[in-house]
Formats: structure tokens, C-alpha cells, sequence
């Protein structure tokens, strides 16, 4: 006759703490890193129109920009400075090679 093996308990594997009250910095930090994500979507879309579409003119690419910068901050209100020092240079940067601008 066999005999079943039982699992033996382990003392040296943490075992997480799942309240309720823990959850929701998870939550929280989740749904941020969603966000994030979505803004990076989005700035890498509007980089690459302005760079592949030739019919764009500098006025459009200008207001991309504008909106994308309008979407950001409303997406992450209050971050001005942090789009200011990862974005902007990107986007001058963009705007100089495409339009060859000085």
C-alpha cells in the first residue's frame, strides 16, 4: 500500500501579509505605473508622427506637442518640472532635425 506524502511546511519562505490596508499602496503604485506607461505610449506616437509624416508642417507638429504636453499634465497634474527636464528636450531636439531649425 502507498502512502500519500504531505506537503511539509517550510519556515524560511516569508509568507505575505495580504489585508486589505496593504493593497492599497499596490493599487496605487500599479495604477501609476499604468499611467506611465500610457504617457510613454503616447509621447512615442506623437515623436514618431512628427518625424515619419513628411506632409507635416512645423505649425501641426507644434500643436502636437502642445496637446501632448496638455495630456501629460492632466494625466499627472502638478508635474511641470519633471515634463520640462524629460520631455521638452526631446521634443526640441525632434523639432530641430525635422524642420532643420537653428
Amino acid at each position: 500500500m502507498s502512502k500519500a506524502i504531505e506537503p511539509q511546511p517550510t519556515t524560511d519562505i516569508p509568507v505575505p501579509n495580504t489585508s486589505s490596508a496593504d493593497s492599497f499602496p499596490r493599487d496605487a503604485a500599479l495604477e501609476e505605473a499604468k499611467l506611465i506607461r500610457r504617457l510613454q505610449m503616447m509621447m512615442n506616437m506623437v515623436m514618431q508622427v512628427i518625424a515619419q509624416d513628411a506632409t507635416l508642417t512645423i505649425e501641426d507638429a507644434s500643436q502636437m506637442i502642445a496637446d501632448a504636453r496638455t495630456a501629460a499634465l492632466a494625466m499627472f497634474p502638478n508635474k511641470e518640472l519633471a515634463y520640462d527636464l524629460i520631455w521638452r528636450p526631446r521634443f526640441q531636439r525632434l523639432m530641430r532635425e525635422r524642420f532643420r531649425l537653428m
